[in-house]
């Protein structure tokens, strides 16, 4: 028997009335049998709602079977003296690491588990000690959470649960908050413990990069386990991943596309180097495209117009929004004092998708909170249509609908009994008649994909994507010129990133309306993006469209930020002698630059 094992689990939600009378129960696992080795790095992958994040609290014991069993270290979750032996076993790692920080000193912190566990003090500190060393955290003992990265805060936490001693360590989405760097930063330590420590590692995640060093591959939908395999048999499905909702690492997916181009691709690539080594194979193989008409398609795919393609947009004479020497801090005047934005100027013209990207800290969200006026700058201007927003007798709450915000967990802004509700509420707060209100309302509704059957539902009941999307339409329903959107794809499905996505993206084109995205994912801004203004330390280090900005991907790199998978893949073909090899910064124009190499080298 493994360390964790499950058999026919099945769970089961039951929502009841106010008298306590069965409303609904939803089975959100449904007969899941599993065996995990000791010692093995484990993957789940699903759509959200697919049941991964219920099954890995059976893991931890924070929930117990409708029916089925589960076995971690060879007991029974359902055995009330094992719970806590059960719970040393496994520890569990969240989300969101300020959730498990709750020392105001990081040492504190890590000692905080074994010592609720009646664990001697000299033994504590040294657990302590050893914990944070595997992390790489031990420099910062004595620093206060609150100044700590994304990254170094989920180490942090996890550093918290090694020191419990646990046998497996279950993360749920550990990295779906943080920057390139902080991503990087905690799979590297998870992998290290894995190799090093010989601590089982179960993680589940939404970056498909994340899991093709994993042992195995689970991958669930609608409660049901589908898929179980190493990380190639299961990415070499890629049809069948994305039906599913999933996705796949670029390099499987381009190496997929340039398969069916006619290129002797064999199935399943996980990793830039075994792409580029593939090509060179075909190239000296003599490969040839198999078709003329395959010219005709891959450039009809990849040539299209796309955000970003050209070169940088023109500003408008009159920006609808300008900052002019912005500079904030928190904490003025306290020991806290920490300097944010210092002396930015940044001007968005009407119609243009803009993303402001940068590692935790470089002043993202405190740039966008000037944007309608939420925070004010100690020095310096914001402007919008070329008025200053603080000056004395501005309406900055007529401002709050020209310029909507939609924050990070949009779904937080929800609050009203049903959905058509929730997105009058908007409207009737700048001044709006009910029949005005609720005409607005179902326009910005039908905008983000939800019809009438929306209407009356609760909007705590929809699924994560549709949370987003009702939450987007409450502030498209006051008819904004500016859409602000602070990271509004955290923690969704590769699905629902893309469903919440491309509804932007056609209302930026519908509308012309200007759109700030902010975002972790140099993927989906390399998509979606016609320009990236680059943050660094609060300040603005480059600017420019897509394809210019990740020209200077070293750069990023020292910045704590990255490039699109595929950037590097041509980078290394270049590198490799193919010399006609392009920019591409999406797998749509990398398969074609590719081809083109091999068009190029066939007609010599």
């Amino acid at each position: 028997m493994g360390i964790v094992r499950t058999d026919r689990l099945v769970y089961e939600y039951v929502r009841r009335d106010e008298e306590n009378q069965v409303e609904e129960t939803l089975r959100a696992v449904d007969g899941v049998s599993l065996d995990v080795e000791e010692g093995q790095f484990v993957a789940i992958l699903g759509r959200n709602g697919s049941g991964k994040s219920t099954l890995a609290k059976h893991i931890n014991a924070l929930l117990f079977p409708t029916d089925g069993v589960v076995w971690v270290g060879g007991m029974d979750t359902r055995r009330e003296e094992f719970l806590w032996d059960i719970r040393q076993t496994a520890g569990m790692v969240f989300q969101n690491p300020d959730n498990q920080i709750i020392a105001s000193v990081v040492e504190e912190d890590v000692g905080f588990g074994p010592e609720n566990m009646g664990v001697p003090t000299p033994e504590i500190w040294r657990r302590v000690q050893e914990s944070l060393e595997a992390v790489g955290m031990y420099a910062y003992r004595q620093a206060s959470p609150n100044h700590l990265s994304g990254g170094q805060k989920q180490r942090v936490a996890i550093a918290g649960v090694m020191a419990m001693r646990p046998r497996c360590i279950v993360l749920d989405e550990p990295t779906a908050m943080l920057d390139p760097s902080g991503r990087k930063e905690v799979i590297r330590t998870v992998r290290k413990l894995n190799r090093e420590e010989g601590i089982t590692v179960i993680l589940i995640t939404h970056y498909m990069e994340e899991t093709v060093e994993a042992d195995r591959i689970f991958v669930m939908d609608d409660g049901r386990l589908r898929m179980a395999g190493a990380p190639r048999e299961i990415f070499a499905q890629v049809e069948e991943l994305k039906a599913m909702g999933l996705d796949v690492p670029q390099a499987t997916e381009l190496g997929f596309r340039l398969a069916k181009d006619g290129l002797p691709i064999p199935s399943g690539i996980l990793t830039i180097p075994e792409l580029v080594q593939s090509l060179r194979d075909a190239r000296d193989a003599g490969a040839r495209v198999r078709a003329a008409s395959q010219e005709d398609r891959a450039d009809g795919q990849a040539s299209a117009p796309k955000k970003g393609d050209g070169p940088e947009p023109a500003p408008a004479a009159e920006p609808v929004l300008e900052l002019r020497n912005v500079s904030y801090r928190y904490g003025a005047g306290t020991p806290m004092e920490i300097q944010v934005l210092k002396g930015l100027s940044l001007s968005i013209p009407q119609g243009q998708f803009v993303c402001p990207i940068g590692h935790t800290g470089s002043g993202k969200s405190t740039l966008i909170q000037h944007l309608n006026g939420l925070l004010r700058p100690d020095s310096g201007e914001v402007r919008f249509r070329g008025e200053d927003i603080f000056a004395e007798k501005y309406d900055r709450r007529r401002l709050r609908g020209k310029v909507g915000m939609v924050f990070q967990y949009p779904e937080h802004q929800l609050f009203e009994s049903d959905v058509l509700a929730d997105v009058c509420f908007g409207p009737k707060n700048l001044g709006l008649s009910q029949e005005e209100a609720e005409a607005r309302a179902r326009e910005a509704l039908r905008l983000v994909g939800m019809d009438e059957s929306y209407y009356r539902r609760s909007p705590f009941e929809l699924s994560g994507g549709q949370k987003r999307r009702a939450a987007i339409a409450g502030v498209l329903a006051m008819e904004p010129e500016v859409l602000v959107l602070d990271e509004p794809t955290a923690g969704l499905d590769p699905a629902g990133r893309d469903e919440i996505l491309d509804q932007v993206a056609r209302l930026h084109r519908e509308r012309g309306m200007a759109v700030v995205l902010v975002s972790h994912s140099m993927e989906d801004v390399a998509r979606y993006a016609e320009r990236l203004v680059v943050l660094d330390a609060g300040q603005v280090i480059l600017d420019g469209t897509p394809r210019q900005v990740f020209l200077h991907f070293r750069e990023l790199e020292k910045m704590g930020l990255s490039a699109p998978q595929v950037t590097y893949l041509m980078e290394e073909l270049r590198q490799a002698g193919f010399p006609a090899a392009g920019h591409g910064i999406t797998v749509e124009e990398a398969e074609r630059d590719i081809l083109r190499c091999f068009r190029e080298e066939t007609a010599e």
